[in-house]
């Protein structure tokens, strides 16, 4: 099975030393993505929702360079800073995913890198999916 690094214009630059997502045989893992602005290099400011939304066209840009979509996400993981944040998150979250969303957990934890409050990693897989 190969290995292939995916990197994109289109989504942030990690933060830290890792791959922005991994293209594995069939599957990819897509690094957890924070509401960076790829364009600006900036942290998206404002509320949770729109924070979650940056998040979302951030994975989805990763998905498109590995000939993907959202139907191809099989599971997710969110991380929030708040669990207040939760029902917020949801409501973004589920607009992005059709009547058979992925696998998901979502746990609060005390810090995030830059210091955000939502990171979603996810792993889709290629081939036919409805």
């Amino acid at each position: 099975m190969q290995k292939k690094a995916i990197k994109i214009k289109n989504a942030p630059a990690p933060v830290g030393p890792y791959s922005q997502a991994i293209l594995a045989g069939e599957t990819l893992y897509v690094s957890g993505q924070i509401p960076l602005d790829p364009n600006t290099g900036k942290l998206i400011s404002g509320n949770i929702s729109s924070c979650t939304t940056q998040v979302m066209t951030n994975i989805k840009s990763l998905l498109e360079a590995a000939e993907m979509n959202l139907n191809n996400v099989v599971k997710c993981s969110i991380f929030l800073k708040d669990m207040n944040d939760f029902e917020k998150v949801n409501k973004v979250y589920s607009g992005y995913f059709s009547s058979t969303p992925p696998a998901r957990e979502t746990v609060q934890v005390s810090k995030l890198p830059l210091d955000v409050d939502v990171e979603i990693s996810c792993i889709a897989i290629k081939g036919s999916v409805e």
